[in-house]
């Protein structure tokens, strides 16, 4: 009987159905709307408190008490837990199915969020994006051609080195009319490392997901990692600086977390369909769309050309990279 963990089965040895990449690119699409909505968030949670790393904490650790919740009653996400230790432990030939280093994505995670505490509400989601997407891109085709994520080796081919190349040129047109500010040089760097781990973070998250053949498991991995790192980090940091003053009171500032168990359960289960640079270009094209449909929900909020025209490149580099202008072209010409 197929391992959980093979590629082509269920965990009860029935055969997978193929997830098809259409849908995996559309769902990718609606996490990155989703990610500029939680980079929002917990930008202005950071810039009320004054204080990023109790935001960032906030927004894990929030994340991580819903998702411990949900294993509570759902035993698949318990049964996977189970998996995960047993895809650790050496064989006879002393290999293991899982890399106990596989399990450190949630690391990535805290980066990432601290990122957006310390530098999303000064530079704004646009400006943050650029950062993101330029460390993503390149980072996911090197996650691609090395084989990380649990797709396997994807070949790095014309349409997606093409697809990623316009992607980043999509993502600095779109946000030329904001990059004459005075911003600090770590503002930029800190986003730009952020999504060069973001995207290893999907690929191991990929490859635990896989052992345990369930999302939540994964993602609850995720979070217990990234929290103890987040919480440790504030502790430390407010017991020699001070605690905020005071919290906000607006609710709508505390669900950064419950928008990350979404975000990273999709992503795992995405990554093995897409691999890790085609889902990276997916969910910064979402991140694109949502900025300039709130931008023109806001009465009397200009948008430029560029932010219009900058979109509009980076849902084509998505087409691009996904192969489907090939497909499409020996489909006519057969």
């Amino acid at each position: 009987m197929p391992r959980p963990s093979e590629p082509g089965s269920a965990p009860d040895g029935r055969p997978r159905r193929r997830f098809p990449m259409w849908l995996a690119i559309l769902a990718a699409t609606a996490s990155g709307a989703l990610l500029a909505v939680q980079s929002r968030i917990n930008g202005e949670l950071g810039r009320q408190l004054n204080d990023g790393y109790t935001a960032a904490a906030i927004s894990f650790g929030s994340g991580l008490v819903i998702l411990l919740i949900v294993l509570c009653v759902w035993k698949p996400g318990r049964v996977g837990l189970g998996r995960v230790a047993r895809a650790l432990r050496p064989n006879e030939l002393g290999e293991r199915e899982l890399k106990p280093w596989m399990l450190l994505g949630g690391l990535a995670g805290a980066f990432f969020v601290a990122s957006q505490g310390l530098t999303a509400a000064v530079l704004g989601v646009a400006l943050f994006t650029v950062a993101i997407v330029a460390g993503q891109t390149i980072s996911g085709m090197v996650l691609d051609r090395v084989g990380l994520a649990p797709g396997g080796h994807r070949p790095l081919t014309a349409d997606r080195l093409i697809g990623s190349l316009l992607a980043l040129a999509a993502v600095v047109w779109a946000v030329s009319a904001q990059l004459g500010g005075d911003v600090p040089f770590w503002m930029l760097i800190m986003p730009l490392i952020a999504g060069a781990l973001a995207a290893w973070q999907q690929a191991v998250n990929g490859q635990v997901r896989a052992a345990a053949a369930s999302a939540q498991s994964a993602t609850l991995i995720n979070f217990i990692v990234g929290s103890a790192a987040l919480i440790t980090i504030a502790l430390v940091r407010n017991a020699v600086l001070g605690w905020p003053a005071e919290f906000p009171a607006e609710p709508w500032l505390y669900i950064g977390g419950a928008i990350g168990c979404l975000l990273i359960a999709v992503q795992t289960v995405l990554v093995k369909v897409t691999g890790v640079l085609l889902l990276g270009l997916a969910t910064v094209s979402g991140q694109l769309v949502a900025a300039l449909l709130l931008d023109l929900s806001v009465p009397g909020q200009a948008v430029a050309f560029s932010t219009i025209g900058g979109t509009l490149v980076a849902l084509i580099a998505v087409v691009v990279a996904s192969g489907w202008l090939n497909s499409w072209r020996r489909a006519t010409t057969a």
